[in-house]
């Protein structure tokens, strides 16, 4: 497969942390975000090297692949006409500090993926990169580049597995399918999920037993069912 090129909007901790390990796996990395370039560039040059730096919208018209590294809440700010088309890798999360004390964005029947990808209706949404933490993210991949950390996404396009399981893989996870975009809710803060960088075996065990923790509880009783 061609490497295709990733872009990723949002240049906070989480966007330069994917930046680098892009860039080290030689991936053609591409970054843009509401700061100016001029501005945005002397950080990203220093922070990872080797990326290009330009106007998000630049970075959504150049890119195969982009990748949402913004909070959460500036979700309608995305232009779903200039990303239709595109894969849309969404590692954003609710943050009470970022996004208000009152999440009225998503909730345990809408994950928050499913509300990007019906704002962005032509566009190929996967969850993917928003259950571990921005400094697990490099720390994981140098510590254990034997025994790769799993990296879980969903999607309701089957078509775009592929290319989502390469780009998982070159940044230097495993990746795990866990089915459609509503399975996504799985991964959000508050789930046992969250925050992990185990191996597969590991994390399918804690997806096995996800039920019976509070949150899977939680789930049930607001969906009056598990997730399928």
């Amino acid at each position: 497969m061609t490497e295709p090129t990733i872009g990723i909007v949002g240049a906070g901790k989480l966007g330069s942390t994917l930046a680098r390990l892009g860039i080290q796996a030689q991936l053609p990395i591409l970054i843009g975000s509401r700061h100016k370039v001029e501005d945005l560039k002397w950080v990203i040059d220093t922070l990872a090297p080797g990326t290009i730096t330009l106007t998000t919208d630049e970075v959504i018209e150049r890119a195969d692949v982009i990748i949402l590294a913004i909070p959460l809440g500036h979700y309608l700010d995305l232009d779903p006409v200039k990303l239709a088309g595109k894969i849309v890798l969404d590692a954003s999360n609710y943050w009470v500090e970022v996004d208000g004390t009152h999440n009225n964005i998503s909730d345990f029947k809408r994950s928050s993926s499913e509300v990007v990808q019906d704002h962005l209706n032509n566009s190929l949404v996967a969850k993917a990169f928003n259950h571990m933490g921005y400094h697990d993210l490099e720390i994981e991949v140098d510590r254990h580049p034997d025994v790769r950390r799993a990296m879980a996404y969903a999607t309701d396009h089957d078509e775009i597995r592929p290319t989502v399981e390469h780009v998982i893989t070159a940044f230097g996870f495993d990746p795990l399918f866990l089915g459609p975009l509503r399975y996504g809710l799985l991964l959000e803060p508050g789930s046992p999920l969250f925050g992990e960088a185990i191996p597969r075996d590991e994390f399918q065990d804690k997806i096995n037993t996800i039920y019976d923790s509070p949150y899977g509880q939680k789930i049930i009783t607001e969906r009056g069912e598990k997730i399928k």
